[in-house]
């Protein structure tokens, strides 16, 4: 399979006129493009089931416990850290759309396995482990994107094309919580598609629904990619590969080394903005739960409508930035955004003596007087216990979260966090330089990854054991530690062209 079909054989980008010149400029865009919708589609495909996993969780197999819920959303992040650096490789050598057409294919399986969960007698919940870690496999192609990306911009439009990307990321954020709250009124039950054995219901309709999209994107891919790869100052760069006869994008021999240093503090830095925002992801539908009594049906529409928020809220942000960093710098905006993470985890720190409600259960303790017990009845006459579960023993004595503590954290994670995120791989990109980034952006994924693997697996043991005060107030030290990380390396972070003076900073 060549880089370039047959159409491309009269490529203009062999001819030397100037409407050659503007239609390579065209087809780079498009392709572009194309790598701005499949990271839209990524982020829906992951966001569409993100509040419904542990209300699904409990219902098809009721031995799971918070516990086992974090490295559930853990199995999604060690698929995609095991499979960046393979296709970020495989992006380097062979054509971009081999690996992502093949990643895609992965994540529509996975999520079809995501639909069957309640067919197993038994260990449901290890099905459910094997299927989100086979969708988080397929979601290792974010790095052939951003590799993609990285090399066919300029440095000029680097940091524009990163934010708009991470703005159609954040685009997906909003549609697949949004899409979730909207399907959660099909209900629990749902109804029977009896020739294909499938429960349509709130729990399967929407990774169905991402399986669908995923076929979209593959025919995107397909029909309109095309390789494209530009120098720091945007002119298009284009080889032949002689032994197979095939048009390959090839970097341009280039003095100087890439600074290791910079190269690793970004992927720690990196690590701990994923960490942390994969802690709040994990921890608010059981917190809610928790602390305001929610349903779980009401935990997933009311969760899903804040997370949707905070995606039309990341756009704008995403929007700001593109100003902003070109006139105060790509460094100053990581900092400021890891300050403000810093801030919206230190305001959920619960305080005062407003108790959470305890889920109904034979309580001796009774020195707490404002502790109630709680059950929500159900429609078909059964009740379900809502709150905060006995078996928490800090529920008796930590005070509760209020829900104005938890929406304003919502509101400043949701500035700071994709602030943080856009300008960490902008960064990166500028530092690695004009070579193949295929291999170094799996990297950065697969610490990305790491670091979702990690952090729902941390907080659900740190809050499960101890609460909220001990979780929230560790993540605080660690969002301060990478304050400190990045203020000592500040000015290793630099473009590598800045470095060897090939192009004066802005």
């Amino acid at each position: 399979m060549s880089l370039i079909e047959s159409e491309d054989e009269n490529t203009p980008l062999l001819r030397g006129d100037a409407d050659g010149i503007e239609d390579a400029d065209r087809s780079r865009w498009k392709s572009i493009r194309v790598m701005y919708f499949t990271m839209f589609l990524s982020s829906v495909g992951f966001t569409i089931v993100i509040t419904s996993i542990w209300p699904y969780l409990q219902k098809i197999d009721n031995t799971a416990d918070a516990s086992f819920l974090g490295w559930v959303v853990a199995a999604y992040s060690l698929g995609q850290m095991v499979a960046s650096p393979v296709f970020g490789l495989w992006s380097n050598h062979r054509p971009r759309r081999e690996p992502l057409v093949c990643s895609i294919f992965i994540n529509i399986s996975a999520n079809i396995y995501y639909s069957y969960l309640y067919h197993p007698s038994s260990h449901n919940k290890y099905h459910m482990l094997l299927a989100r870690a086979f969708v988080g496999f397929g979601a290792g192609n974010v790095a052939v994107v951003r590799s993609y990306v990285a090399g066919a911009t300029s440095l000029k439009e680097r940091t524009s094309a990163m934010a708009t990307m991470s703005a159609c990321q954040a685009l997906g954020f909003i549609l697949g919580p949004a899409l979730q709250a909207a399907l959660s009124f099909i209900g629990e039950e749902g109804f029977p598609v009896e020739i294909i054995q499938l429960n349509f219901n709130m729990y399967t309709a929407p990774a169905l629904l991402a399986a669908c999209f995923g076929v979209i994107n593959i025919l995107l891919v397909i029909i309109i990619l095309r390789e494209h790869f530009v120098d720091d100052h945007g002119k298009q760069i284009r080889a032949i590969n002689y032994v197979s006869e095939e048009q390959v994008a090839v970097a341009p021999e280039v003095e100087g080394n890439i600074d290791q240093i910079a190269v690793l503090t970004s992927n720690i830095l990196f690590f701990i903005i994923l960490f942390i925002f994969a802690v709040f992801e994990t921890i608010s539908t059981p917190l809610s739960m928790d602390m305001f009594a929610w349903t779980r049906k009401e935990a997933v529409l009311y969760n899903g409508i804040i997370l949707a928020a905070i995606g039309f809220e990341s756009i704008i942000v995403f929007l700001v930035v593109k100003v902003i960093s070109t006139r105060i710098g790509d460094r100053p905006v990581l900092w400021g955004g890891l300050a403000i993470i810093f801030i919206g985890f230190f305001i959920l720190l619960p305080w005062g003596n407003y108790y959470p409600k305890i889920q109904w259960a034979d309580l001796k303790n009774t020195s707490i007087p404002v502790i109630a017990l709680a059950a929500t009845p159900l429609p078909n006459g059964t009740v379900e216990p809502t709150g905060c579960p006995f078996e928490q023993v800090w529920c008796q004595y930590t005070p509760a979260i209020h829900l104005a503590q938890y929406i304003t954290s919502d509101i400043l994670i949701g500035v700071g966090y994709p602030a943080c995120n856009v300008m960490s791989y902008t960064l990166y990109s500028k530092i690695l330089g004009p070579k193949p980034q295929g291999v170094y952006m799996g990297w950065l994924t697969a610490s990305g990854s790491g670091a979702r693997m990690l952090g729902p697996v941390f907080v659900s043991q740190v809050y499960t054991i101890l609460g909220p005060r001990w979780a929230f107030s560790l993540i605080c030290c660690i969002v301060l530690a990478a304050i400190i990380l990045l203020t000592a390396m500040y000015k290793r972070l630099i473009a590598f062209s800045v470095r060897y003076g090939q192009i004066e900073e802005g």
